[in-house]
């Protein structure tokens, strides 16, 4: 895939293929053997928790469009040692989820077999294969997902035509299974959460979408409901076609009620759906959770030797190991197995929300989201709440599960990252503004600052490169407008090759032609100097404010001084100036700007036609 090439549809089909699996063509049958009919509305709770858990995901990405998706951005909000823990999560989520699609395709082979073809004995080729092919380079193309994608739509969008009017409505009944509860539901939906694991792995193509401000939350939110709505009609139709004790045994429940239905040739086409939709996720799910190995290694948070890559720029080690974390998995049993890999999506999501709000509280100038997750911090801390209680109600095994894997990159951490990577993070803002202490170097605003330059593709125009060289000043404590003007001649004196006093002097008489004043927070001093190709900038900020007019408290002081000359320059300035400051996030971010380099950050990444 070319860099930033994907579109809002490339987002939504990778996003919706990485869904559509084993969650919807296995995972039924087991789903209905727990709680019986209501399993219906346990997926679709799933879908509903993960359109607010994919939210804090969507912030997240669309200030940090980076390769490494989750693991990237929780790095440099919450630290490398939540990192490291959130990166094996991500790592050991989607090899689980890989594993649960492998199974998936063992057991259509070991039905068509007639029960001879162990799924072990089809599962270590499948898996050997998409791991040489990931090590080759071979990737599926993004149009080759819209069409496989489009095609998954069709087949299943048929099943639903043919099979709707063919229901019967006492297969609902009980709806819910005897001894079934509201807790077994919530339960029930924590173990089908699996499910929607695919949208992890898109995160991870973040860097190559095309405009990530609109195409990312408009893809993810799409291919969110789109799959929920989708779960939630086929589960319908399956209930109402294939009796219950057929469905309770059922690892094939979706082609099980096709034959029902169409007999052979139905029963043929979801397969082959199945078998795609397994095998493109089976091959994408290995390039994916090998990318957080290799993002650990390049960041010295597991050895170097991980990120090693072929001549390809293959990760051929980290392949290696998550093929074998994959095929390990494979002798879990699939309850195990599925419960595993939800309980690591599950807490991915809960670190995702938790980074939101660290990234909200530590005021970064340079973290700028083009979506925020509505309603914060109330509905990241809902999610939080919700997330835990699913893990809570899936019982002490998928608890361990997730304090295992926890509690190994804890250990990976203390015993070898900590003592290699040195890394600034939110979490130190948020830490030295409580406790007045210096622990930052700019470094994360820095690189914050190159994202975002990335993200928009920002070409810089004229203005932009005088701002560059520009002057930044922060006005100490009880400064006036007669200190403003001492200040700001002393500093364009050998800018100018003026004297202050001239300078001072044209300041005034400018002043008194008409108020600098823009907005009660703004002002823009300007004034025309003898020579030739001169234009110099200044940046002046007062943190108290100085009051020129009525109801006015200027904080922000925008001064140009320029020869005739460069008229064109000084009147694009002017306009340039006048529309940046409009921006509803300009006040907040000028006052909580920690230095003069944030304060030039603001206005070269402000949003602005450049020409």
């Amino acid at each position: 895939m070319s860099k930033k090439g994907l579109g809002f549809i490339d987002v939504f089909c990778i996003a919706s293929g990485a869904m559509i699996s084993s969650g919807i063509f296995v995972l039924p049958g087991l789903a209905f053997s727990h709680i019986g009919p209501a399993m219906i509305l346990s997926y679709f709770i799933a879908g509903i928790l993960a359109l607010i858990g994919v939210l804090s995901v969507i912030e997240l990405a669309t200030a940090m469009p980076k390769a490494g998706g989750d693991y990237y951005f929780l790095t440099r909000s919450l630290g490398p040692l939540v990192g490291t823990v959130s990166g094996l999560l991500s790592w050991f989520a989607l090899s689980l989820k890989t594993a649960f699609a492998i199974f998936g395709l063992g057991e259509v082979v070991y039905l068509l077999s007639g029960g001879k073809v162990p799924l072990f004995l089809t599962a270590a080729p499948v898996t050997l294969l998409f791991a040489i092919l990931n090590i080759r380079g071979a990737e599926a193309a993004a149009k080759f997902e819209v069409v496989l994608v489009g095609l998954l739509f069709l087949l299943l969008g048929g099943y639903f035509v043919l099979g709707a009017p063919n229901m019967e409505l006492s297969h609902f009944t009980p709806f819910v299974a005897e001894g079934g509860s509201f807790k077994s539901i919530l339960s029930t939906a924590g173990f089908v959460f699996v499910s929607f694991g695919g949208l992890l792995k898109t995160a991870t193509i973040a860097e190559e979408v095309r405009n990530p401000r609109r195409n990312i939350p408009a893809g993810f939110i799409a291919a969110t409901i789109a799959i929920t709505l989708l779960y939630a009609v086929l589960l319908i139709v399956t209930v109402g076609v294939l009796p219950g004790e057929r469905l309770a045994a059922s690892f094939t429940p979706i082609a099980d009620s096709a034959r029902l239905l169409a007999g052979g040739w139905g029963f043929g086409a979801i397969t082959v759906a199945a078998v795609l939709a397994f095998i493109t996720t089976a091959n994408a799910g290995i390039m994916s959770a090998s990318r957080y190995p290799l993002a650990l290694g390049r960041d010295k948070l597991l050895p170097p030797f991980v990120a090693k890559v072929n001549k390809n720029g293959e990760p051929v080690v980290a392949i290696v190991l998550t093929s074998t974390i994959i095929l390990a998995s494979l002798l879990l049993d699939i309850e195990k197995l599925v419960k595993a890999a939800s309980a690591v999506v599950i807490s991915s999501y809960i670190l995702s929300a938790i980074a939101v709000l660290v990234m909200r509280r530590s005021r970064l100038t340079n973290y700028r989201p083009t979506f925020r997750v509505p309603l914060s911090p109330w509905l990241p801390m809902f999610g939080v709440a919700c997330f835990s209680l699913l893990i809570i109600d899936m019982g002490m095994a998928a608890i361990e599960i997730s304090l295992g894997f926890a509690a190994f990159g804890v250990l990976i951490y203390f015993f070898y990252g900590r003592k290699r990577a040195n890394m600034e993070y939110a979490l130190l803002h948020i830490v030295e503004s409580l406790t007045n202490k210096n622990l930052t170097a700019d470094s994360l605003e820095k690189e914050l600052y190159d994202v975002l330059h990335q993200r928009d593709e920002v070409v810089h125009d004229e203005f932009d490169e005088v701002l560059k060289t520009a002057l930044a000043i922060d006005l100490a404590p009880g400064v006036g407008q007669e200190e403003l003007l001492d200040v700001v001649s002393g500093a364009l004196e050998e800018e100018l090759a003026h004297s202050a006093a001239d300078i001072r002097a044209r300041f005034i008489e400018r002043e008194e032609q008409g108020s600098c004043v823009l907005t009660p927070f703004v002002a823009i001093p300007h004034i025309i100097c003898d020579g030739e190709k001169l234009f110099k900038i200044m940046l002046v900020r007062s943190r108290e404010g100085i009051g020129f007019e009525a109801d006015t408290s200027v904080k922000a002081f925008f001064v140009i001084a320029g020869s005739r000359d460069m008229r064109h320059l000084h009147l694009k300035a002017l306009a340039a100036i006048a529309h940046l400051v409009q921006h509803p996030e300009f006040e907040k971010r000028w006052s909580t700007a920690k230095n003069e380099k944030q304060l030039k950050d603001i206005l070269l990444l402000g949003e602005r036609i450049r020409m």
